[in-house]
């Protein structure tokens, strides 16, 4: 079992940034492939960003390309998103997700999640 914790959101101007993180528990963490994923208002989630297991490798939305970064820090059981240059677009309910398998793959889809956090509120006004 994972329990994933994430902090970080909320009220925010267009233009700046935030940091959110996800704290892990349970499984091994660098087991673990991480993604973030959200989730607006009237819409369906979807794809943020994601990273494979030591961090080598990483996907992004096209939404959030050269503006998000994910990173992790393996020793400290954690999952990171900075968000820069936010815009209202971005504002949603921000979920981590994890996925343990033999395959090391930041994907994108929601499926190959098992584990969820409980989301983190993020609001971009202008």
């Amino acid at each position: 079992q994972v329990q994933l914790v994430e902090s970080g959101g909320g009220l925010v101007q267009a233009g700046n940034s935030l940091r959110l993180a996800c704290a892990a528990s349970g499984s091994t963490f660098s087991s673990q492939v991480m993604g973030w994923f959200r989730q607006a208002p009237g819409k369906e989630r979807e794809f943020v960003a994601a990273i494979t297991r030591s961090g080598g490798r990483t996907n992004y939305a096209d939404s959030v390309k050269g503006r998000f970064t994910i990173s992790r820090d393996n020793a400290k059981n954690t999952v990171y998103l900075e968000m820069m240059s936010l815009i209202e677009a971005d504002t949603a309910v921000y979920y981590c997700a994890a996925r343990s398998s033999v395959w090391n793959a930041p994907s994108s889809a929601g499926s190959d999640y098992r584990y969820w956090g409980q989301g983190t509120q993020v609001t971009v006004s202008s």
